[in-house]
């Protein structure tokens, strides 16, 4: 019997790990509606006081990047250096699900956890 519960535990995991997908920035598009990781440069970055909003552009500068990295005021308060500067510039990985605003791919940053400098660079 535990080496049941071994095994779907391990069936569990594999699932779970297969879920997520690994994509390049240019290929969010095709991804909508998926949770994903993205492995890109933050090329530029913008707070918007008025409505409290951190824009982030990956794989490109506004208004030609590829992918957008939106963070709310409240998540934005996670991160103990602002996110348009920490970020702006290097190479990160981004984990979230891809969502559709106004024609381009778009992933919300509710957590530190989500992106990360790539460990790589």
């Amino acid at each position: 019997m535990k080496k049941i519960g071994i095994a779907l535990l391990i069936a569990f995991a594999a699932m779970k790990a297969s879920a997520q997908t690994s994509i390049s920035a240019k290929d969010a598009a095709k991804h909508i509606g998926e949770e994903v990781t993205i492995c890109d440069k933050i090329f530029s970055g913008k707070y918007l006081s008025n409505s409290s909003l951190t824009l982030l552009d990956v794989g490109g500068s506004h208004p030609n990047e590829v992918l957008s990295l939106v963070i709310k005021g409240d998540d934005r308060k996670k991160f103990s250096t602002a996110p348009e500067d920490k970020f702006k510039g290097r190479q990160v990985c981004i984990t979230g699900k891809l969502v559709d605003y106004k024609g381009k791919p778009e992933i919300m940053i509710t957590d530190t956890a989500q992106i990360k400098i790539d460990p790589r660079m």
